[in-house]
């Protein structure tokens, strides 16, 4: 492999690496109003049952993408954590 080779593959891979940060701040952006809401109508920070849906759906998009569904679930774990703990802090 050359070295222009090896260049192109890693400005793809930055490239890609960007797109996925802004998409999770666009996520984390959507799920703080989600978290302002859950307080000011008194509901839970965290919903076992979306969360299992979501988790469920995500393993499922990951399969159909030639994806570990097992990895796909580590990463959606992650967020969803960071998320709670976000709903938390709100709640006071």
């Amino acid at each position: 492999m050359s070295d222009a080779v090896l260049k192109a593959y890693r400005e793809s891979i930055d490239n890609i690496d960007a797109a996925l940060v802004f998409m999770l701040a666009e996520r984390f952006k959507i799920t703080q109003a989600v978290g302002r809401h859950k307080a000011t109508h008194g509901l839970p920070p965290a919903d076992p049952g979306r969360e299992a849906e979501q988790i469920a759906r995500l393993r499922q998009l990951a399969s159909s993408a030639n994806l570990d569904p097992e990895f796909s679930e580590k990463f959606l774990r992650f967020i969803i954590d960071e998320v709670i703990r976000h709903h938390q802090a709100q709640q006071g």
